[in-house]
């Protein structure tokens, strides 16, 4: 079970890569054209905002990058000095601890998409409930990577004290 959970995980991460390479190099391409666009002729309305929405959403999406590699910033001198034991009992108090956030930023997340399922953005005319998509979404993903991490030291397979990923 558990080798089925990181494989759909190794998937997930491999999605949110290639999404996030995507995303970075619209961001690019669309702020050089809002650049080009100031310098050259008459800015263009859409620009500055599609270039905000690409970076909230990578900011999202990076962070769920992020928990998986192991990459957020920890304080593991604790974790550290503890014994195998005590090491699987702060990675499943952590894995628990992140799961209980995650799913009250779903939560609030589902709540900001509803506030604003009737709002549309002002240039490029998208619903703001798609812009707000992204925060229950990378919640749902950190949950279910984190519920990974609670079940590896529950068995006490490879992991992280500090809730990080293998490499």
């Amino acid at each position: 079970m558990l080798r089925s959970l990181r494989a759909i995980e190794g998937a997930i991460d491999a999605v949110l890569q290639r999404v996030a390479v995507a995303g970075i190099v619209a961001l690019i391409a669309v702020m050089s054209l809002q650049i080009v666009s100031r310098v050259l002729f008459t800015a263009t309305s859409w620009s500055e905002e599609t270039a905000r929405y690409l970076l909230i959403w990578l900011t999202f999406l990076g962070a769920c990058l992020a928990y998986h590699r192991g990459r957020h910033i920890a304080v593991s001198v604790l974790a550290d000095a503890l014994p195998p034991r005590g090491r699987r009992l702060c990675q499943g108090l952590i894995a628990l601890v992140t799961i209980a956030f995650m799913a009250v930023l779903l939560q609030v997340g589902l709540e900001y998409m509803a506030l604003q399922s009737f709002q549309q953005s002002a240039a490029l005319r998208i619903p703001m409930s798609v812009v707000y998509a992204v925060m229950p979404l990378s919640a749902a993903i950190m949950a279910y990577m984190a519920l990974t991490d609670l079940l590896e030291a529950i068995l006490g397979q490879p992991g992280d004290a500090t809730g990080g990923r293998r490499p």
